[in-house]
């Protein structure tokens, strides 16, 4: 029986036609998302929906860790409500990525004593920073061990650029959360503009660091152009859409954008060939309203499958 928007309720994941092609969407709990009637009336609590989602995706990106640390007991009960098999990327803690931090976000026992809302990795001393490291990456543990651990999405900020230090960084982060597979998304042209690109692909190539390819607006502060690139077994590709409004700090009218079947198709041509240069190859839409990210995604499952047929 179908559900919602003609998705079977209890389906197959989407085939993509490429063995090593995992579709998925960021975050599987949006409010709007859950208003849209994408879930069917008696998924209605966070256990079904995520147990249905996984019925239906073989992929997922974890958004919230970014505004505040996991617990690993939710690791755990993310394991048991998915199928084997199924991946879960995870956003970096803000923090992390050297972007403002909300200070109640912060775990109690090392939040600095300040009047700020925000702090940022500047702002603790070295064992507070060590201790957000331990305590982000113990979260995780479950997942690892489950086989059910992507990459660590690590999107820096428009201010982090193309300089020693920061490459630096990106290496201690690596180094950091070994064995997990940490994967880079920049908002600053610097790195992936002409001039630079070779540069910056070298360098990712060079100690296996994998680049998150983006479909974004263009012309912004934040926009950096969608260089397809396997810089490391794992390769990382994701839809943010094209609204006109990406710098307004209403969320969703800066990701609320629905892709057009002629936009997807050109993808579906595109993204094989990266898969062809990796092991692996994630792809979030992050077009998150309504559902307009999950419909994307079962469409441009649908269109890989057809580019590269079997047999």
């Amino acid at each position: 029986m179908d559900g919602p928007g003609g998705f079977p309720r209890r389906p197959r994941w989407y085939a993509t036609g490429v063995a090593n092609i995992k579709v998925g969407t960021a975050s599987w709990t949006d409010k709007t998302l859950i208003a849209s009637g994408w879930y069917p009336p008696d998924v209605d609590t966070p256990e079904e929906r995520l147990r249905y989602y996984s019925s239906v995706f073989p992929l997922v990106e974890v958004d919230s860790t970014y505004y505040t640390p996991p617990a690993e007991r939710n690791a755990e009960l993310w394991v048991d409500r998915t199928p084997a098999g199924f991946t879960f990327n995870v956003k970096a803690f803000s923090l992390l990525t050297q972007h403002p931090t909300r200070t109640a976000a912060l775990y109690k026992d090392i939040r600095p004593t300040t009047d700020k809302k925000n702090v940022y990795l500047k702002d603790l001393d070295s064992d507070a920073v060590e201790t957000v490291w331990d305590r982000f990456l113990q979260a995780l543990t479950p997942l690892y061990e489950a086989g059910k651990l992507g990459v660590l999405l690590f999107q820096f900020p428009p201010w982090f650029t193309l300089n020693r230090r920061n490459k630096e960084y990106i290496l201690r982060a690596k180094e950091r959360c070994d064995p997990y597979t940490v994967a880079v998304e920049f908002r600053n042209n610097r790195w992936l503009g002409e001039e630079n690109r070779a540069e910056t692909l070298d360098f990712l190539t060079s100690y296996a660091v994998p680049l998150v390819c983006v479909d974004m607006p263009q012309g912004y502060r934040s926009s950096v152009p969608p260089v397809l690139a396997a810089t490391a077994p794992t390769a990382v590709v994701r839809f943010h859409g094209h609204s006109d409004r990406w710098e307004s700090k209403n969320i969703y009218e800066r990701f609320g954008y629905r892709y057009s079947e002629e936009e997807l198709r050109e993808w579906a041509r595109r993204l094989p060939r990266l898969a062809e240069r990796a092991s692996t190859t994630y792809v979030v839409m992050n077009n998150c309203y309504r559902d307009y990210a999950q419909v994307n995604a079962a469409q441009l499952a649908r269109m890989l499958q057809e580019e590269t047929p079997s047999g």
